[in-house]
């Protein structure tokens, strides 16, 4: 039963989404809108983590499965993308390459800010009872008071 109800925490996100898809004049799949929604659901805490956790591990877990039928459907129609295979597989390999290009700076950069981070994060303080704000930034001022 707790599995039924994870599920139908999800798929109530996705009903929500297709609606909002349907009612918004923009074009922005459904499957982006319900991200966006099951990401604000569990950063508010409105959506509980626990509440659809075991689906969402389960949804995981059987998504090679959920590749199938479009593989199956591009084998069957092959004969329509001979003359575009070429072009496709060039932007196909050339996007790859990029993504992980981009992909492995951002982890760097990431990396590198998370060893030096812990002084600059500590510097970056705001005391919103007396105005005070404390930043260290490139241009030099260490200290701004709005009193």
């Amino acid at each position: 039963m707790k599995f039924l109800r994870q599920i139908a925490i999800i798929m109530g996100i996705s009903f929500l989404a297709e609606l909002l898809e349907a009612l918004i004049p923009l074009p922005i799949a459904a499957s982006m809108y319900g991200l966006v929604l099951m990401l604000l659901g569990l950063v508010t805490k409105l959506i509980p983590l626990e509440k659809v956790e075991g689906a969402a591990d389960f949804l995981i877990e059987i998504m090679p499965l959920l590749f199938v039928p479009p593989t199956v459907s591009v084998i069957a129609n092959l004969e329509a993308l001979k003359s575009i295979l070429v072009p496709l597989l060039v932007i196909c390999i050339s996007t790859t390459i990029l993504i992980m290009a981009v992909t492995g700076r951002t982890a760097q950069s990431l990396m590198r800010i998370g060893r030096s981070g812990g002084e600059k994060q500590e510097s970056r303080t705001v005391d919103c009872g007396k105005n005070k704000m404390k930043n260290k930034l490139a241009t030099g001022e260490e200290e701004k008071t709005d009193e």
